[in-house]
Parts: C-alpha cells; sequence; structure tokens
C-alpha cells in the first residue's frame, strides 16, 4: 500500500471510529434503564456485563460493517470475524461497566481499527465527561471536551522524579489475581506520589496523555482494554509496554511518560507485578 492510500485509510478508520463511538455512547448515555441490570457474567460473579454492553457492540459492529463490509471485529462481548481487507476492528463498547451500573461517571467508549495487527486510529469516547480522544498512527493525538476550547493537541506530562509520580492502575476480578495485585499496589505506593484506581482502563491511558497522570499498568488487559487508548498514549508522548523488552500484553500493560516509564516498569518486574 502506498503513503498516500495508508494516509487516506487512517483518515477513513478515524472518521468511522469517532461516528461509531459517539453513537455508542449516546446509546450508553441516554438510554440507561432506571432499573439497569447484570445480564451475564464473564470472569466472575463480580465480572459483569449488562444489556447496554451488548446494545452498544451491536450498535458499533452494525455501523462499521455497513461501511466497511470485509472488515474483521474482535469485540469485548463477542463480536469476532476475520474479515478479508486486512483491517481489524477491536471494540469494547463500555470499559468501565461497573461504573456504569452503579451510576459512576467513568466509562468509556473504545474503538480502534488494525491494519494486519498494527493498530492505525483509535477513538476513546468519554460521554459522561463530555470528552472524545482520538488518534491515528503518527499524526498525534488529539481530544475535545469542555476542559479545552475545541481540538486540543495532547501531551503528556514532563517527567517527574519516581517519589513525585501520580501512577494509576486497575485490578482483576478473580480474587486470587486481585489479591496479589493489591500486595503488589500496597508495595509501590510509598515509592510513588499516590495511586488512583478509575475502573476504565481506556480512561487512564488518555488521562495519560492529557497530563493528568505520570503512568499507568495493570494485569489481564485485553487487547480491546487497550488497542484505542494505547495509540493514544503513544501518540502524545508516552512510552507503553510490558514486562522489560516486550510489549503491552494480557501479563502486563505500562504506560507512562518517558521518564517515568522505565524506573516503573523495572520496580513493577522486581515487585512480580504479572503472575501471582
Amino acid at each position: 500500500m502506498t503513503e498516500p492510500h495508508r494516509t487516506e485509510l487512517r483518515r477513513e478508520l478515524l472518521e468511522i471510529a469517532r461516528e461509531a463511538a459517539r453513537r455508542a455512547g449516546e446509546l450508553l448515555r441516554d438510554g440507561r434503564p432506571a432499573d439497569l441490570e447484570v445480564a451475564a457474567t464473564k470472569s466472575s460473579p463480580i465480572d459483569v456485563v449488562t444489556e447496554m454492553d451488548i446494545a452498544a457492540e451491536k450498535l458499533i459492529v452494525d455501523l462499521i460493517s455497513a461501511r466497511r463490509p470485509e472488515d474483521g471485529f474482535l469485540g469485548e462481548e463477542g463480536a469476532s470475524s476475520v474479515g478479508t481487507s486486512g483491517v481489524r476492528w477491536v471494540v469494547d463498547p463500555l470499559d468501565g461497566t461497573v461504573n456504569y451500573l452503579y451510576g459512576l461517571p467513568s466509562w468509556s467508549v473504545s474503538v480502534a481499527a488494525e491494519l494486519d495487527g498494527e493498530t492505525l486510529a483509535g477513538v476513546v469516547e468519554i460521554p459522561m465527561r463530555g470528552e472524545t480522544f482520538h488518534a491515528v498512527l503518527g499524526g498525534g493525538a488529539r481530544a475535545t471536551g469542555p476542559s479545552w476550547d475545541g481540538e486540543r493537541k495532547l501531551a503528556v506530562r514532563p517527567s517527574p522524579p519516581m517519589d513525585q509520580a501520580l501512577i494509576a492502575t486497575g485490578f482483576n476480578y478473580v480474587t486470587a489475581v486481585r489479591t496479589h495485585q493489591a500486595e503488589v499496589a500496597r508495595a509501590l505506593l510509598p515509592l510513588v506520589r499516590d495511586i488512583r484506581r478509575g475502573g476504565s482502563a481506556a480512561v487512564d491511558l488518555c488521562d495519560l496523555a492529557a497530563g493528568r497522570l505520570d503512568g499507568y499498568y495493570e494485569r489481564g488487559l485485553h487487547p480491546w482494554d487497550r488497542a484505542a487508548g494505547d495509540l493514544i498514549a503513544r501518540e502524545a508522548g508516552a512510552v507503553t509496554g510490558g514486562r522489560p523488552g516486550e510489549r503491552p500484553s494480557d501479563d502486563l500493560t505500562v504506560a507512562a511518560t518517558a521518564g517515568v516509564f522505565e524506573p516503573l516498569q523495572s520496580l513493577l518486574e522486581r515487585l512480580g507485578a504479572w503472575h501471582d
């Protein structure tokens, strides 16, 4: 594929992702029933799916399929197809389902598009903040919302010393895993400014991109949890990875400003953050 065609493809994928994320966000925000209930559970009885997760994923898949019928999908709530175009959409229709279930505002819609395994475009919609984050590979990351006048190009914060870094994390829903994660957080807490736990990996990665955090880590993320947010963070100047020398994976995802990334990654390696 020539570079002009690749540029045009990135633009097309971004625009479709923005529309899909916006419409799913509107559905989730405006269509949330007062008596919202759990529709199913996943890894454990506290890892829940609601009827709205399922409806939002269907909306996204239907919209994208109508525009690009040859593309594939990987969705948290079951959308899975190979496609024939080389493009695959990685979708988390509701990242932060427990927050959504309880009426907390920190939840998001995450839509990313890959070509042959490389993420080209990503969008994270955060409806209760009125914020949209988006990026294309090599084109920088941007956001719109009430915090900014129009559209703002994103850049991470200057790197502080590690003991002044504000770090976000998340916890798994499997009891044995989250117990170990709590021990890692307990050991890390005295070594940093503080730790935040927001409940949506995509929101945390966007907050890093916007300069609201210095770093983020989590064990057990799936591709749909991190695909769009990882691209947005990198395009804003963050460094992302997994264990030393590895890419982000289900074992460990680490993202931080350039000066915080290696110290944080080394601490997590020493603390055994990727295993019980």
